[in-house]
């Protein structure tokens, strides 16, 4: 739980955050192209159940992170989530054909460019913390006073 790193890890939670939130809500605004839609697409069994825990994953943990709450924990879902996307969408760019003509790797390098910008700032979040400027630091700060005041009465 520990969350005293510098306060300047906002700007990394509110980029991963935000970003994992706003997805989360587009497969609900256009399940056709970003929810069951997409997910049938690809050849995702199951499509709307997937698509809706997939957005609802995104919604819940991307609040979380946002607001850093329960930061560290939130990451996880994330993680596998972000790799499970570029493993079942990103790698297929690599295909002749690529990604809108660009064959191979760099096609798919363009492409997934935001996915690996996300599981790189997940993983700085999981091993950093949420920082100072966190829920995760007033509550750890409040039970560190609270044991503090309990202690020398």
């Amino acid at each position: 739980m520990r969350a005293d790193g510098s306060p300047a890890v906002i700007c990394i939670r509110l980029a991963v955050g935000l970003v994992f939130l706003s997805e989360g809500i587009q497969k609900f605004l256009y399940p056709d192209k970003l929810g069951p839609g997409r997910f049938d697409k690809i050849g995702i069994p199951a499509a709307t159940f997937f698509a809706d825990l997939d957005g609802v994953v995104e919604i819940a943990c991307g609040a979380l992170v946002v607001v850093g709450l329960l930061t560290r924990l939130a990451a996880v879902p994330l993680l596998i989530d972000i790799s499970l996307a570029i493993v079942l969408t990103k790698s297929r760019e690599l295909r002749p054909g690529g990604f809108q003509g660009v064959q191979g790797f760099w096609g798919m390098a363009h492409d997934a460019r935001t996915d690996f910008a996300m599981l790189l700032g997940l993983i700085f979040l999981l091993w950093a913390g949420p920082g100072r400027w966190s829920l995760d630091a007033r509550l750890t700060n409040n039970a560190h006073a609270v044991r503090n005041t309990a202690s020398n009465p």
